[in-house]
């Protein structure tokens, strides 16, 4: 039985459809050898060959993966203003994690916040591939004020924008299990208490957040950017090898005070001690959370082990109050090569209680911070000045 012309033709557009394919396969296979011989043979610049292979990890997940966060409890806050919408073709996110509980008992961090947050809008600038993800970890009160208040500050933005909400109880819950053994040691209360595991947040991010988030920048509520946030992110290219998180050096002699029998015992430490030579311990109000080297890392997810915590505990006689902060000091005198120690400048403390309370003499030792200040940080409920 003969085909009919309508059969012919459908043969004829499956022939074809087939050439095509192989032809396009043929021309991908050609791209990507012509693409490797150039990276090895024409390629210079800051890119190796690893950056670059984890840049397109990146973002072939970035595509692959949902406009939603997957994170239980967690609710994506839909601004609408025209052009902050996450464009659907799979852009290039940066993430960014800030605490916002409790906001509704306390108008002082409200203010804190819009200092923050109107800073931050002021110079950030990314290209239009790239998109902000903003993480807040909050309460449901808060979150209300939240959302009012991000309408008016994220208007100005010049870049894309996404908010994400996650819900204080709900993380806490999966934080509880994980750091309840080290709260006794870096808590400011005597016990291990529930709700003291957010504090922790940091050192756990990596078991918590969707494994599609590779890094993430948290930071505290007490900030002023003079700079480009963007620039912040691009501190994770220097990253060691053996790196997993970038945090700055404490700017007052804290720990110098924390590790007074340590440093009695031993006097020839340089635990304590202030920069460049010593090794001051670190603040937590500007983090670098590299969470896939988090994950991958044996020695760090080994040191969060209840026996890991209390060996080094009582090796450093080590008794804290200021979370996760306390836990990443301790770790780092002992594991430097884990930490990657951004400038000053990153996170210019302006704090100087300890000035005032025994440490004087040495006080500017630790204070000191010389070169281009980029974020401004209020601890301890200092004023940032204006400009």
């Amino acid at each position: 039985m003969r085909n009919s012309p309508v059969g012919e033709k459908a043969a004829k557009d499956m022939a074809w459809r087939i050439t095509s394919m192989r032809a396009l396969h043929g021309v991908l296979l050609l791209a990507a050898a012509l693409a490797v011989f150039a990276f090895y043979y024409l390629g210079s610049g800051r890119e190796n060959f690893s950056s670059t292979t984890k840049r397109i990890k990146e973002n072939w997940a970035a595509q692959s993966t949902s406009t939603e966060v997957d994170l239980a409890s967690s609710s994506e806050l839909k601004l609408s203003e025209k052009g902050k919408i996450l464009e659907s073709h799979g852009p290039l996110d940066y993430h960014l994690l800030m605490m916002f509980t409790k906001v509704h008992r306390n108008p002082g961090l409200q203010d804190k916040f819009q200092v923050a947050l109107s800073s931050l809008v002021k110079y950030g600038k990314f290209e239009s591939n790239e998109v902000l993800c903003l993480h807040f970890v909050s309460d449901e009160p808060s979150k209300e004020i939240g959302k009012a208040l991000l309408r008016d500050l994220l208007q100005g933005a010049s870049f894309k924008y996404k908010v994400i909400f996650h819900d204080v109880t709900t993380l806490t819950e999966k934080l509880f299990p994980i750091v309840e053994a080290m709260q006794k040691h870096f808590s400011s209360g005597s016990g291990t208490y529930y709700s003291d595991s957010i504090f922790f947040l940091s050192v756990a991010l990596h078991q918590i957040m969707p494994k599609e988030i590779y890094r993430i920048v948290q930071l505290d509520l007490d900030l002023k950017f003079k700079t480009n946030i963007r620039e912040l992110f691009e501190e994770f290219d220097n990253f060691m090898h053996t790196s997993v998180i970038g945090i700055a050096p404490e700017m007052q002699p804290v720990y110098r005070h924390t590790f007074w029998q340590y440093r009695r015992e031993n006097p020839l430490t340089k635990v304590g001690d202030p920069p460049p030579d010593g090794m001051p311990g670190f603040n937590s109000g500007v983090m670098l959370l590299n969470l896939e080297a988090m994950r991958l890392s044996k020695l760090y997810n080994e040191l969060l082990e209840p026996n890991a915590v209390q060996q080094l505990a009582e090796k450093y006689h080590f008794k804290g109050h200021l979370g996760d902060q306390d836990f990443f000091s301790m770790i780092g005198m002992e594991h430097p090569e884990l930490f990657y120690v951004l400038d000053c400048g990153w996170n210019r403390q302006l704090c100087t209680w300890w000035k005032d309370h025994g440490y004087m003499d040495v006080f500017d030792d630790y204070y000191r911070c010389e070169g281009h200040i980029k974020i401004l940080h209020g601890n301890c409920n200092t004023p940032i000045p204006d400009e």
